[in-house]
């Protein structure tokens, strides 16, 4: 709770600490448009499998009347003609202002503007406000979009984050052939984000809904799909991948390490290419004092991921945000200079690029420059260190990656495999259920009969006092015409239940003896 209060009230105070000049030319921190120009939609829509409100208002505790399902407005960044007049930054915060609730009147939206712009100025003098506001982007909205298909990327918000937090990766990546989706990431119930594993699980929640709007995108190419994320929006991206096989690649900014916050995801199941790109490193005594286990990290226990790890030195956490990088106050800089941080955020932007070409897009340029050093690939010296850890190779421990081997070395094999992998990992465990509903599994929608014998065989092994596996292993028997192994099994499941109707039925049936 104290963690959460004080992350959010970082956030507000930065977002109010504006510093910035607008630049001329090139993107912000000096990004080099793609060969595409960009378009942006703004979708207005409800995820109606969750609810979002109460029947109750959680604030106010009166009736609440309105609609009670998820607002999901959408961001979406895609390859467009360049062509059009781009909007202003000032035309980014304007979303934010319908991005939990959409019936905003034009006066209140007006309003919502108007205090912004005082909060700007108040701050840092009317003029530098409006140089802010009014800096130039690359999107022009509803553009029209460039025919073909390209990789989609969906990004996920920080804790409490607003859409637009990293609008300048986005459009970045969208110059660069990409279709982006981003939303705002409300709590579960309220617009404040719960730092729990309920708040987790709604976040990655908002990650799948994005991704199946992804589906309705003609441009959108979902053979080709990564997910990123900063800080909680960081974490909530790798539970996400760890229950979602369609996800191909993950990019964690300064994504949240917390053990007890990353409790939920499974490390056996993180097996996609990963990008992880943090702020400077913190000594151990400043992770204790921060209340970081650094005897369990996440990032290093997702053995089988192919990981890519990047250290930006001049960079802070807040500084992955460009929303709060852009408006950030003289003061927020002390020991590197904001051209340096700046500078930072620009390879950040440009090692994420290079990992998406590599991974989504299979291109050798984006490998050879992730296996460089960074001063190979023109980085300042001492801004940055990267490191590659190979995932573990070998089956991975799931039932996906027991069937894999299966496959390869022969199912006859199954007993050996599975006893290999747990010493592997001896947390990998196949239970009773999953074996012989697998058994069921592979004669009636595979029509491999030894295959589940092989699998109810091991089953027996594993269980020897299933009553049912053995009943189970006896029917195989009879399809593969083998009355004699059939009897012994089904007399096996009599010995360990008595109550067992069908074993005693078909071992009449078989006319053998049920002792």
């Amino acid at each position: 709770m104290l963690r959460s209060r004080l992350l959010q009230t970082a956030l507000l105070l930065l977002l109010c600490s504006l510093g910035y000049i607008a630049q001329a030319g090139s993107g912000f921190a000096n990004l080099q448009q793609g060969p595409h120009g960009v378009g942006l939609r703004v979708v207005q829509q409800y995820d109606y499998a969750r609810s979002y409100h109460d029947r109750t208002d959680l604030v106010t505790g009166k009736a609440y009347l309105g609609e009670r399902a998820r607002p999901v407005q959408t961001l979406v960044w895609y390859p467009a003609p360049k062509a059009g007049t781009p909007m202003r930054y000032t035309d980014y915060l304007r979303t934010e202002a319908t991005d939990e609730v959409f019936e905003q009147s034009p006066v209140q939206v007006t309003a919502f503007m108007t205090g912004r712009q005082q909060s700007l100025a108040a701050q840092v003098g009317p003029k530098q406000a409006r140089a802010v506001l009014e800096q130039r982007m690359w999107a022009v909205p509803n553009a029209p979009a460039t025919t073909g298909k390209f990789p989609v990327v969906i990004y996920a918000a920080g804790g409490g984050g607003v859409a637009d937090e990293a609008a300048d990766l986005c459009e970045y990546l969208a110059s660069h052939g990409y279709v982006v989706l981003a939303s705002r990431s409300l709590g579960t119930r309220t617009s404040l984000m719960n730092f729990d594993p309920e708040g987790l699980a709604t976040q990655a929640g908002n990650i799948r809904f994005l991704l199946a709007y992804a589906h309705t995108l003609p441009q959108a190419d979902m053979d080709h799909v990564a997910v990123a994320g900063w800080s909680w929006g960081g974490l909530a991206i790798t539970l996400a991948a760890s229950q979602d096989s369609r996800i191909d690649a993950l990019i964690s900014f300064d994504g949240t390490q917390y053990r007890d916050d990353t409790k939920a995801v499974s490390r056996s199941r993180l097996t996609v290419p990963w990008l992880y790109v943090q702020r400077r490193p913190e000594s151990v005594r400043e992770l204790s004092a921060n209340g970081m286990e650094t005897s369990s990290i996440l990032l290093n226990e997702a053995k089988y991921s192919d990981r890519y790890h990047v250290v930006m030195n001049p960079m802070e956490h807040l500084d992955f945000s460009t929303k709060a990088l852009r408006m950030a106050s003289p003061a927020h800089f002390s020991e590197y200079s904001r051209a340096e941080v700046e500078a930072a955020y620009h390879w950040t932007c440009r090692y994420t690029l290079e990992f998406l070409n590599s991974t989504l897009k299979a291109a050798s340029t984006g490998w050879q420059f992730l296996e460089r050093t960074p001063v190979q690939n023109g980085v300042p010296a001492h801004m940055a260190q990267s490191y590659h850890l190979p995932a573990q190779p070998g089956p991975i421990p799931t039932q996906a990656g027991f069937a894999a081997a299966l496959a390869q070395e022969g199912f006859d094999h199954a007993l050996a495999v599975y006893h290999r992998m747990q010493q592997q990992d001896s947390s990998f465990v196949l239970s009773e259920m999953v074996l012989n509903n697998w058994g069921y599994q592979l004669i009636r929608e595979a029509h491999d009969l030894q295959a589940a014998l092989a699998i109810f065989r091991l089953g027996t092994e594993l269980y020897p006092g299933s009553f049912n596996l053995f009943d189970s292993l006896g029917e195989a028997d009879e399809l593969n015409h083998d009355p004699t192994a059939a009897s012994t099994h089904y007399r096996r499941s009599l010995e360990l239940n008595p109550q067992n109707g069908n074993a005693r039925q078909r071992l009449q049936a078989l006319g053998a003896p049920a002792h």
